[in-house]
């Protein structure tokens, strides 16, 4: 057998056990026990270059997992790469978003249009509906007890809409305290506080007020409840009087048959009726021009603008002694606040905030009494009429009185006449309370 060691043992001593090449000192590390190690030939290593403008930012690039310790470009090979980078899909590249396109192609932009047309007919249906439900709920509870048919020798229509407009003393539904409080009294039945016919007319809204101390003629009637026919004697007596004969049907009777303008609705509140739905509007602003008291009702203003509650309204409408038992004053105090309540209750702040509209209609249509035909439209624009007028759209006036007769006030013939034609006709009025 060969020796190996024979020249190139002095490696070994100096290099501590490594191999020589031929004693020239020049070592090869270690190799295999037979041949020393050739040299390793090394991939060519390019040294990536500055990140061009618009490249994937740092933060962005996956990690190296061949060893290298820094963060791989995009279709950079450092030659120590598996072929795949941390948190990158296979083959490389940018990240995707989650619920992404798989390439990297932006979301498609969400279409506005459509979302906006769905949310309007979602928004369209929820206020049909609640319109609807309203609808129904108020007209549930309006009290349709006036039967129109039963007035007899009624005159032909016109071609305005004509509202009998009555308040009365009713104290139904209320307490001792509320009839304490609001001074009624505690008689029984009820009668007409106040009346008011209501023009709704395309010339102008026009509301004439009749005293209830109108002279007037009670008519040849039908009885209400009895069907009974009561022949006309030619008896005269206050305007009030005829509803606390027979009630509301008497009434249209004899103002139709002393007018001779036919009545289309009729329209009742009572006392508690009112004065709630003051109070469910938050009062009522009015503009008093001349402070007056009245121990009767309970009146006590001051002059100048202030709000009314609903106790102070109606100790407003009902004073008449503070002007001296005069009933004209009184029909003009109770235009005025009726036509302020209505502009204020008419409004877009009323109407189409629920916590408003609500406790209104519910405090009043509890109490208010009309005619079998009249519909919540009907009444809307009853409502509205009277808005316009307190507007400017229209006229508010006391019929025409020529006179008086046994404390009775007379009306005045001629321009009743006039305002009635002028009515039926769709003209404007002209005719004056002096």
């Amino acid at each position: 057998m060969s020796d190996w060691h024979g020249g190139n043992s002095r490696g070994d001593a100096a290099g501590g056990g490594g191999w020589s090449n031929g004693g020239d000192g020049r070592g090869y590390g270690h190799g295999s026990a037979g041949q020393p190690e050739s040299a390793r030939v090394m991939r060519h290593v390019q040294r990536p270059s500055t990140p061009q403008r618009g490249s994937v930012p740092p933060q962005q690039r996956g990690y190296d997992q061949g060893g290298g310790q820094g963060y791989a470009e995009p279709g950079y090979d450092s030659g120590y790469n598996t072929g795949q980078v941390y948190g990158s899909p296979p083959g490389g590249g940018r990240v995707p978003p989650q619920g992404g396109d798989p390439y990297g192609r932006p979301a498609p932009a969400p279409d506005w249009r459509r979302r906006i047309k769905i949310g309007a007919i979602v928004a369209l249906v929820a206020v049909l509906g609640t319109t609807i439900g309203t609808y129904f709920w108020a007209d549930g509870k309006v009290r349709r007890e006036v039967d129109l048919s039963k007035v007899i020798e009624r005159p032909e229509e016109g071609d305005c809409t004509t509202y009998l407009i009555v308040g009365s003393d009713s104290r139904e539904g209320m307490s001792a305290e509320e009839k304490k409080r609001l001074r009624t009294g505690s008689a029984e039945g009820k009668r007409t506080d106040s009346m008011m016919i209501l023009a709704k007319c395309g010339s102008g809204n026009t509301m004439i007020s009749l005293p209830r101390d109108s002279d007037v003629e009670i008519p040849t009637f039908v009885g209400s409840e009895s069907g009974k026919t009561f022949p006309g004697t030619g008896r005269r007596v206050k305007l009030n009087a005829a509803y606390a004969e027979d009630g509301p049907e008497l009434l249209v009777r004899t103002v139709e048959h002393n007018t001779g303008l036919r009545i289309d609705h009729y329209a009742e509140i009572g006392f508690a009726g009112f004065a709630n739905i003051v109070d469910a509007l938050g009062g009522v602003e009015m503009n008093i021009e001349k402070g007056f008291k009245d121990k009767k009702s309970g009146a006590d203003f001051k002059a100048g603008t202030q709000t009314l509650d609903g106790e102070q309204a109606l100790a407003f409408v009902r004073t008449r002694y503070a002007f001296a038992g005069s009933d004209l004053d009184r029909t003009k105090n109770q235009q005025k606040f009726l036509s302020t309540l209505a502009n204020q209750a008419a409004t877009p702040g009323t109407i189409l905030n629920p916590f408003k509209l609500y406790p209104t209609l519910g405090a009043g249509l509890d109490t208010l009494i009309v005619d079998k035909d009249m519909s919540l439209w009907d009444l809307g624009s009853m409502f509205f009429a009277m808005k316009g007028v307190s507007g400017g759209d229209g006229k508010s006036m006391n019929i025409p009185i020529s006179g008086s007769r046994g404390g009775n006030l007379v009306w005045d013939k001629a321009k009743v006449q006039q305002l009635v034609k002028q009515i039926q006709n769709d003209e404007k009025v002209t005719v004056t309370s002096q």
